[in-house]
């Protein structure tokens, strides 16, 4: 659909929509959503983060820590002592994260067994079809 074909209010639509995608491109990665969680009780240095997240690597938590910084969501603060104490902690805008996170949580945690149960019955259908 082009831009002179689409209906009116649709071009509103679609650029909340880019929008939104955007933002969730950031704050929808599994790590993002770990590290909010994780610096949901206050400042956390770098080390205690890995050992709190489960699986994450070095480098991954690097990047992920980098890009909520860098989105204004996550502040680091260099302490000048030796060796240099770094601490990690939410800004406001991330922790107003935390209650739709919460959220989210608890949807995924009441539909987590019907969504799995559809992918068993797709799964299924899929192999019958193959057959």
């Amino acid at each position: 659909m082009t831009e002179q074909t689409r209906p009116a209010g649709a071009h509103d639509d679609h650029a909340r929509c880019k929008a939104l995608g955007r933002v969730l491109d950031r704050i929808g990665d599994k790590w993002a959503i770990m590290v909010v969680g994780a610096l949901s009780n206050g400042p956390v240095r770098f080390n205690a983060l890995l050992r709190l997240i489960e699986g994450v690597s070095h480098r991954m938590l690097t990047l992920t820590l980098r890009g909520l910084e860098q989105d204004g969501l996550v502040k680091r603060t260099v302490y000048p002592t030796v060796p240099p104490k770094v601490e990690y902690e939410l800004t406001r805008v991330g922790r107003s994260l935390i209650e739709p996170l919460s959220v989210l949580s608890s949807w995924a945690e009441t539909n987590l067994p019907t969504i799995e149960a559809a992918r068993t019955a797709s799964k299924e259908e899929e192999t019958e079809a193959s057959e």
